[in-house]
């Protein structure tokens, strides 16, 4: 029996990003991304290892080299549209975002498994960590293009900020690509 199954679901890629090492947030929209077992280079979340943030205080002093599982930022444009309508907006930028990653087609894309994979066509497999937790940073490059309707980003991306992810095998993730979801075959946990 496999240990991963394959969900049914595949989402299309529609969105590629890069975020540049040091300052801002927002991502620079490409066709094309080539990802290593470090991530992207060159990238604000890339490389095997990575300092521990405030997020994980609890199990570490802020600082402390950990593995990176937070290689990528990866969202769906029916969340990112749902957090457009709660704040009030048209449409956003996943730019604004942070968002390496945006894909179309897989259901309630946030609460995906932990331990999820991600194929692509060249054979690339990407590895869900977890659900990405909403934070202020996109709130404040949301602001640098329609004022004042940053803070209101927090709330309405709560349970919809996507997730984050490393990579498990090297390749290719071109716009158009298809990413078939695999889940781990197992029950939820119960205690």
């Amino acid at each position: 029996m496999p240990v991963l199954k394959e969900s049914g679901y595949a989402g299309e890629v529609i969105w590629l990003g890069h975020v540049a090492a040091g300052g801002s947030l927002r991502a620079q929209s490409v066709d094309h991304l080539n990802l290593g077992f470090a991530g992207l280079s060159d990238e604000r979340h890339g490389g095997a290892n990575r300092a521990s943030c405030s997020r994980m205080r609890n199990l570490y002093p802020e600082g402390t080299e950990i593995r990176n599982v937070r290689q990528l930022t990866i969202l769906s444009e029916e969340e990112i549209d749902a957090i457009a309508q709660g704040m009030g907006l048209a449409q956003l930028d996943p730019a604004l975002l942070g968002a390496n990653v945006v894909i179309r087609g897989i259901p309630d894309f946030t609460h995906i498994p932990p331990s999820s994979r991600l194929q692509g066509p060249s054979g690339m497999v990407l590895t869900v960590d977890m659900e990405n937790r909403p934070c202020i940073l996109p709130g404040k490059e949301i602001d640098t293009v329609p004022p004042g309707q940053g803070a209101g980003f927090k709330p309405a991306a709560q349970d919809r900020r996507g997730v984050t992810a490393w990579v498990e095998r090297p390749g290719g993730l071109a716009l158009g690509d298809r990413l078939v979801h695999f889940q781990p075959d197992q029950r939820g946990w119960a205690p």
